[in-house]
């Protein structure tokens, strides 16, 4: 992995959280964009607050407030994405699914949704079981969505797990690696793969 950090510069864009600021789920998507950023990426972060500004996506209404635009043109531009949720109910969050849905402005691309992009999963819930689900219930949407959601998803109990110190850092080093590992797939992907254009 020692040469990622030599190619050019590739854009990965985060998203997620809760209407807190600062939530679990959005601290571990910026820790996997540090990470990102270590191996010579440039980040973009729309957390759970910036998410809570968009309105409700209606495929029937074309126009756009500042806030989806930006959010879209950063999906649209990006080399890779990491998505981050609490679980609720066996499933990910209305705010991220509202975000997802809004990316359906990409379906006539020439690189349509996530195509060709690979995609980290973050999760943080109360339980084993919440965790697995959730995580499973994103990986569908990744690949509904042609994307390629890494091998390593990040899963926080929040009931056996507290990984971050007083100051906010991540101190767990169980969890402290499946992010490192997951933005090494993330980089490592986006190198490799083949522009749209360039596919016949």
């Amino acid at each position: 992995m020692s040469g990622l950090s030599m190619a050019r510069a590739k854009r990965i864009v985060g998203l997620g959280g809760t209407f807190r600021q600062a939530s679990s789920s959005e601290r571990i998507v910026r820790a996997v964009l540090a990470d990102c950023a270590a191996l010579g990426a440039q980040t973009i972060m729309f957390d759970g607050p910036a998410l809570a500004r968009l309105p409700h996506f209606n495929p029937e209404n074309p126009t756009r407030t500042d806030a989806e635009s930006a959010l879209v043109e950063a999906v649209r531009d990006c080399d890779g994405i990491v998505i981050g949720s609490p679980g609720y109910h066996g499933g990910y969050s209305g705010l991220v699914k509202n975000a997802v849905d809004l990316l359906e402005d990409l379906r006539a691309d020439a690189r349509v949704y996530f195509d060709g992009r690979p995609v980290g999963l973050v999760v943080t819930a109360a339980g084993w079981q919440a965790c697995g689900t959730t995580l499973s219930a994103m990986r569908d949407v990744v690949h509904a969505m042609r994307g390629w959601p890494t091998p390593v998803g990040v899963a926080v109990n929040s009931v056996e797990q507290r990984p971050f110190g007083p100051d906010g850092a991540l101190t767990d080093d169980g969890v402290a690696r499946a992010v490192r590992a997951q933005a090494q797939q993330i980089m490592a992907f986006a190198m490799a793969a083949v522009p749209a254009e360039n596919v016949a």
